[in-house]
């Protein structure tokens, strides 16, 4: 369609009806979602954001409420790096069953062989049922199993990344080259050995900036699963939160922002040094 001197644009037709379809579409979405804006302009609601912003702008800083942030501040670091750590466990060893390359099985004939095929099946199915579940959604579980407190943040963590990191390495190592690795096979090496001595050294980087990455989102999870129990500053967040008390949730989001800022800055250092 040509453009005229009234519709300089040749496909505004077509913009316009996406612009009326997507309208249609958002909608019901809309209505269905039960998204009510003007519930914000309530004079209730105004006079509750009123007095929690107060006292929002002046932020909590006794000493005692300063020592409970930094220790609920390491308790959250502690859930992410003994989650990672336990998802590491079971995530090396998914990951040297479910890696073609390190298949010996598939030497010389190119095929692996149908129980060695059915098991890594097996273990590829459990890493998506792993993964698949948000840790948000394990910590609830485990809130209601072993109860509130850090113990089910760390257990969230462990099964949620164990599935994550299994699948990503697995995939990482794919994609280095096979030649020193189908050598090390080919020659009685054990699957083990062949990881370690010829897909890991040209891995490594990769691998290494992939988990530090991890570790980083681990620490954002496991402040967010704080909100449902499961211990470290955002269980206390949470209790300052239904209190409204601003002062206290200040705070505790400043603390929360510079340890991830720190997070990432461990990480970009890492990496920095990995490259």
């Amino acid at each position: 369609m040509l453009a005229s001197p009234l519709h300089p644009d040749p496909a505004w037709r077509a913009r316009v009806a996406g612009t009326a379809i997507g309208l249609a579409l958002l909608w019901p979405m809309l209505v269905f979602s039960e998204f009510k804006p003007w519930v914000l302009l309530d004079a209730q609601s105004l006079a509750a954001a009123g007095h929690f912003l107060a006292e929002f702008l002046t932020p909590a800083h006794s000493p005692e409420f300063l020592r409970m942030v930094l220790r609920e501040t390491w308790q959250t670091v502690a859930i992410a790096s003994a989650g990672l750590f336990l998802a590491l466990l079971g995530a090396i060893p998914a990951t040297l069953l479910i890696t073609e390359r390190l298949s010996i099985s598939r030497l010389g004939t190119g095929r692996i062989r149908l129980g060695a095929a059915v098991l890594r099946q097996a273990v590829r199915s459990l890493l998506v049922l792993l993964r698949s579940v948000p840790e948000l959604v394990w910590a609830l579980l485990f809130v209601r199993i072993v109860g509130l407190g850090p113990t089910a943040g760390v257990l969230a963590i462990a099964l949620t990344y164990c599935g994550m990191l299994g699948k990503v390495y697995a995939e990482i190592l794919e994609s280095s080259s096979a030649h020193a690795t189908e050598a090390l096979l080919a020659n009685g090496s054990s699957r083990l050995a062949a990881l370690l001595y010829g897909a890991l050294p040209e891995s490594a980087s990769e691998l290494v900036s992939y988990t530090v990455y991890r570790w980083e989102c681990a620490i954002r999870g496991s402040a967010v699963m704080g909100f449902v129990g499961a211990g470290g500053l955002g269980q206390r967040m949470d209790e300052s939160s239904r209190m409204m008390a601003g002062d206290e949730v200040s705070t505790m989001l400043i603390m929360f922002v510079l340890l991830v800022a720190l997070a990432d800055q461990v990480s970009k250092l890492l990496r920095r040094r990995l490259a």
